[in-house]
């Protein structure tokens, strides 16, 4: 596992590296190719596609924007190699290769959620540190992530997945005495706050930021990126997340 990590963290770092020159915001994003690979290594290798795409991001922001703001992509590229390797299998136990409708209409919801935990976790934190406004980095952050997954990763995951299989690289089949440590209708609950928080959080942080909603304490925010009404409203939206990942 710690070989296949280092191997998906690196896949992420070299084709991340060589778009640094198309910055979408300069020394925070840019259009990212790459954005495909943490899904699919998350889907052949669970959480080690989901160390390797933290790992592999910071990597890359050593070749364009390493920064304190650098921290809160390590979490968040976590997240997107993590979610969807937990997603999938607290809904279902066939391949992650969608081929009936309703699998590709979880396949597409797991990789939008993915990609807004991802929007979430960067978009609060450079906020916070006052960079750049939550409804302008999430934003880009969750449509940059999700429209290159959702159009790469299944025709990868069609090329390598039954190769991975046969070889049984699978995340289960390494780790095959691991034990999932809830029921299925526990996990389900956790799919259903991830699902809710996620989209409450997008929503509320774009409110916030743009001073379409105020907090009761602190008002409407102000010009500037709103840091700490962002940062407040918030967080119980993030605990909401954390309490949804603890129970996949």
């Amino acid at each position: 596992m710690v070989v296949l990590a280092a191997m998906s963290a690196s896949l992420y770092a070299a084709i991340l590296i060589p778009f640094k020159v198309l910055p979408l915001i300069p020394g925070v994003t840019e259009f990212r190719p790459a954005n495909a690979v943490p899904v699919v290594c998350s889907f052949l290798f669970g959480p080690a596609g989901a160390w390797g795409a933290a790992i592999g991001n910071v990597i890359g922001d050593f070749f364009g924007g390493i920064g304190p703001g650098s921290l809160f992509g390590f979490f968040g590229n976590f997240l997107y190699g993590f979610l969807p390797y937990k997603l999938w299998t607290a809904l279902t136990d066939a391949d992650p290769v969608p081929r009936s409708p309703r699998q590709w209409l979880a396949f597409t919801g797991i990789i939008a959620v993915s990609a807004g935990a991802c929007a979430l976790i960067i978009g609060w934190g450079l906020n916070l540190l006052g960079f750049v406004p939550f409804s302008v980095l999430a934003n880009i952050i969750f449509f940059n992530n999700f429209i290159v997954a959702a159009v790469l990763a299944p025709l990868l995951l069609a090329a390598v997945y039954p190769r991975v299989k046969r070889a049984r690289l699978r995340y289960e089949d390494i780790l095959t005495d691991r034990s999932r440590p809830w029921p299925r209708p526990v996990r389900l609950l956790g799919v259903m706050l991830v699902v809710g928080a996620i989209a409450s959080g997008l929503v509320l942080g774009n409110l916030i930021s743009t001073g379409g909603v105020a907090l009761p304490v602190l008002g409407v925010a102000g010009p500037g990126t709103g840091a700490l009404h962002v940062g407040v409203g918030l967080l119980p939206v993030l605990l909401l997340l954390l309490l949804g990942i603890a129970l996949l």
